[in-house]
């Protein structure tokens, strides 16, 4: 599996669609409550399901994914947690080939029907690719990261919509021996102390 980033042309773009992403999942606390996993009132926080959740955006972002994900020779992709949701599905509907297999990482072993940790019909002898809307921390990719491999899955990369560059979860990642990417490194530090998001 090949572990190419896009050409120097794609740049602009790519930096265009992160920041319309951005700007479009960016909720500040004058707008509603904000609280952060302990309860706590923050500034503000990303809710990628906003924009992913828009038929363009949703096409748009898909079409990006997809294309990154075949330059790095993935035809594999798996999601953890509700943020990935539209993104599995948004690189499934994209355009070109090969066609993408996808998956769902549980958080834990379903406990009656199937009893399945990982939902969906990814193939145990292809590389899977974890994708996540934000890395902050790593402790959910590299949860997600253990599930898929406890259930015989090899994992060859993470890709996120956003990283929180200030945290140093990506380092935390690839400390697992794959490999990270990112569409935008949003490196905010003087929002730091507000930031919420715990993955």
């Amino acid at each position: 599996m090949s572990n190419g980033a896009p050409s120097p042309s794609t740049h602009t773009d790519l930096a265009d669609l992160g920041r319309r992403l951005y700007e479009r999942a960016l909720v500040r606390r004058g707008e509603e409550r904000l609280t952060d996993p302990r309860g706590r009132p923050i500034g503000w926080l990303l809710d990628i399901r906003i924009p992913m959740l828009d038929a363009a955006m949703f096409r748009e972002v898909g079409q990006v994914l997809a294309d990154r994900l075949r330059s790095k020779g993935a035809c594999q992709v798996a999601g953890h947690g509700f943020g990935a949701y539209a993104m599995v599905c948004s690189v499934l509907a994209a355009e070109g080939s090969p066609p993408f297999t996808a998956g769902f990482v549980r958080e834990s072993r379903k406990p009656h029907g199937r009893r399945r940790l990982i939902e969906g019909p990814l193939d145990r002898q292809e590389p899977v690719v974890l994708l996540d809307d934000i890395l902050n921390s790593g402790r959910s990719a590299i949860r997600a990261i253990s599930q898929l491999r406890k259930d015989g899955f090899e994992v060859a990369g993470v890709m996120t919509l956003f990283n929180f560059a200030w945290s140093g979860g990506k380092a935390q990642v690839e400390k697992n021996g794959v490999w990270v990417d990112s569409l935008l490194e949003l490196n905010l530090r003087e929002e730091k102390q507000d930031q919420s998001d715990p993955a």
